[in-house]
């Protein structure tokens, strides 16, 4: 599930022409530009497999093996039908431009198979850019970009209908654009300008407008999601020029928002998906109704009328999320219910037009070993959830796909059910380790996923995300630097909220006990050098924890500053570290965590996001990354900071093998040393920066973190926040 992500951040309001971006200000006196790594940096993923929600995917319907795929944080994808894989098509979206990295719709042109578009942005909110629409006529390959005067809202309530991008039947050179709060769009020039056209409904306050687009023989029907359940929610065009509520279209809460529309060509019929609201979440009602555009008459076809109990007595509330038709065979299509919790969601088939249907649910065999985190921890892997984004192949009727909030699933007999995932990751990655020694190179912590003990890059851990507890989401990952077998870990979890390892992290043991307010706020963990004392810290306001005795008793470290994330010192076991973020100060401890003293001052007070890191290997040289204010360095424990002035912005530092010859590691920023906010490196302690990254490698805002191999020189981990982990080694 998609849905820890980006905090928000500052961001400039757009102009009539550019949608608005994260804009850096103006500096005097910034270092010269980095020069380009020499050879260049190979990037790839980490394998993790999926991880994040898949809310669109769409086959192509004129060219066997052509498919593409919708994330509503990670970006678009292209289906390689020869590699088995699907492609990224939008890692060069840059940091400015973050917002841009949800996709909205998709949309391809059936005259002109190389042809296709995608509309961007990640949410409507007030401090995000608009929109933009990407246009290509080499199935992505190459782009061209035209900025949007609206937003759009890709992670958002309703994230999962749609398309709501459509290009007309009867002209390809022009397409539609369905907004959340701005009407409806159209461009006569293939996606190149935009206009407002005239539409029924009135102008969206709750962000969801126009649900979806689609095409039912030269007529355009367009969802409204607005409705009160009484009011028109289905409007049509025979014209491109005037809209008309749909005739007889069912009313009452369970049809109150259309979710997904599909079109069968051969028997003249539209498929429509009904919930009681947008989705993924917060549905408890829905239905599924067919209108034959011939002669206007509708038909209630809902496979299970939500509202009944199940075995165990729950209440059995859901609504209805994917539609698609096969195209091979009139009559034959799948729908799918969506946020049904209690009896588990499934896939209906029907192959008479609705009159009856079969769930596959009922029959499915999963085969989960090239993604094991989807057995969560030892459970069986469920059928889904969240399923809005599905669709039938139609060069091949027995082959379905559908995405869930973690994967997308795919069958080629109806019944044995795979991960068809490969190429697609989509972790927003909160934390990095790379050990010194063992068997893995890496751990990650991330959103919805947890942690993994990654022993091989290129495939997705075997055992799947660390259980014992299972967390949702990670807050913490720590490492003891003199003793890296031992590891902590903290998160959302629903049996305990920290864990230790002696193993460097491939088994885990829950803490014996844990702090009150770790269920509600668990936040970041520490262990000092030697592995003896944790320190654990819950979020703005609240006070620290520190345990001697591996989680089984706590105390409140009452000097520690409330909500600042503990830093071990990597050489010392007693010293500690921690940034007071609102009067911008270092505190330091040298008692082994009891107690804290302040030390520098007057480090950009009142400024929430930074990050403070030890250089290994030494005690008391830290490094202090605060955005746009600059990198500051302390070789002292804390006492004393001064700026490093090779680079003007830096947002998360890390380190690896030191460089031949070199007797300081290697350091790693994302940040700028000029214009650009890129990935660097530096081989002489920041004094000069080699960028290492290059424009078709950006993937957005990637300043959680990041880290150095300590045993392969030039080998970088980067956590982005769609995008999964990305690692990059010298060519």
């Amino acid at each position: 599930m998609s849905t820890y992500h980006l905090s928000r951040r500052s961001v400039l309001a757009g102009t009539a022409a550019v949608a608005a971006v994260v804009s850096l200000p103006s500096i005097q006196g910034r270092a010269a530009a980095a020069s380009p790594a020499k050879g260049g940096y190979r990037w790839r993923n980490a394998v993790q497999g999926g991880t994040g929600f898949i809310s669109g995917v769409l086959f192509h319907p004129s060219v066997k093996g052509l498919a593409y795929l919708r994330t509503d944080i990670g970006g678009a994808y292209r289906w390689d039908d020869r590699r088995d894989r699907w492609i990224p098509l939008t890692d060069h979206i840059g940091w400015d431009d973050w917002n841009l990295l949800g996709v909205e719709a998709m949309a391809v042109d059936p005259a002109h198979p190389d042809r296709v578009y995608l509309a961007l942005g990640t949410y409507a909110q007030s401090w995000a850019g608009n929109g933009a629409v990407l246009r290509s006529q080499d199935r992505g390959a190459t782009w061209q970009r035209t900025d949007l005067t609206v937003k759009l809202g890709a992670n958002e309530d309703g994230r999962g209908c749609g398309e709501r991008l459509l290009v007309d039947p009867r002209d390809s050179d022009t397409l539609w654009l369905g907004t959340r709060h701005d009407g409806l769009l159209r461009s006569t020039d293939r996606g190149a300008s935009w206009q407002t056209v005239s539409f029924p409904a009135a102008s969206s306050a709750t962000g969801q407008g126009i649900t979806l687009l689609v095409a039912a023989g030269r007529s355009v029907y367009a969802g409204w999601g607005d409705s009160d359940g009484t009011s028109a929610n289905l409007y049509r065009t025979a014209d491109g020029a005037t809209w008309e509520a749909v005739p007889g279209q069912p009313a009452g809460t369970a049809a109150r928002v259309p979710v997904r529309a599909a079109y069968d060509r051969h028997t003249r019929e539209l498929y429509v998906t009904y919930a009681n609201a947008p989705g993924p979440n917060g549905q408890s009602d829905g239905s599924v109704h067919k209108l034959h555009v011939g002669d206007g008459k509708w038909r209630d076809i809902t496979p299970v009328k939500p509202g009944g109990t199940t075995a165990d007595g729950s209440a059995d509330s859901f609504g209805y999320g994917g539609a698609a038709v096969d195209a091979r065979r009139p009559g034959t299509l799948v729908v799918s219910t969506n946020n049904r919790w209690a009896d588990i969601d499934t896939v209906f088939r029907s192959t008479d037009g609705g009159r009856t249907w079969t769930s596959l649910k009922d029959r499915a065999v999963f085969d989960v070993s090239e993604t094991p985190y989807l057995n969560w921890g030892g459970d069986k892997p469920k059928f889904g959830w969240w399923i809005q984004a599905l669709a039938l192949d139609p060069y091949d009727s027995r082959h379905v796909v559908y995405g869930t909030g973690a994967t997308l699933y795919g069958t080629r007999d109806l019944k044995h059910w795979a991960p068809q995932i490969r190429g697609v990751e989509e972790a927003s990655v909160r934390q990095l380790i790379s050990p010194p020694t063992g068997t893995a190179h890496l751990l990650s912590g991330s959103g919805d996923i947890g942690v993994m003990y990654h022993e091989r890059l290129t495939a997705s851990p075997s055992r799947g995300m660390a259980s014992n507890p299972v967390f949702g989401t990670a807050t913490g990952l720590s490492l003891a630097a003199a003793k890296p077998s031992y590891v902590v870990r903290a998160g959302w979890g629903d049996h305990g909220n920290g864990a230790w390892s002696d193993d460097g992290g491939k088994t885990w043991t829950p803490f014996e006990a844990q702090p009150d307010i770790a269920r509600t706020a668990p936040g970041p963990i520490a262990t000092n050098a030697d592995g003896s004392v944790l320190l654990w810290s819950f979020g703005t306001g609240n006070p620290g924890y520190r345990s001697a005795d591996n989680g089984a008793g706590w105390s409140e470290v009452t000097t520690f500053p409330k909500g600042a994330t503990p830093v071990a010192d990597p050489v010392d076991p007693a010293r500690f570290y921690a940034f007071d973020t609102t009067t911008g100060t270092l505190h330091a401890s040298t008692d082994s965590g009891k107690t804290f003293t302040a030390r520098a001052t007057g480090l950009n007070s009142g400024d929430t996001e930074f990050q403070l890191v030890a250089a290994p290997g030494r005690s008391g040289d830290l490094w202090l990354s605060l955005k746009w204010n600059g990198l500051y360095r302390s070789t002292d424990g804390g006492a004393t900071f001064s700026k490093v002035s090779s680079c003007w912005a830096s947002y998360t530092l890390g380190f690896g093998k030191a460089a031949e010859g070199a007797a300081y590691p290697a350091v790693y920023m994302v940040g700028s040393t000029e214009t650009v906010t890129a990935v660097y490196r530096s081989d002489d302690e920041a004094k000069t920066w080699t960028r290492i990254n290059d424009d078709r490698h950006q993937w957005g805002w990637i300043g959680a973190c990041i880290a150095g191999d300590p045993r392969v020189y030039g080998r970088v981990y980067i956590g982005t926040n769609g995008r999964g982990v990305q690692y990059g080694e010298p060519v």
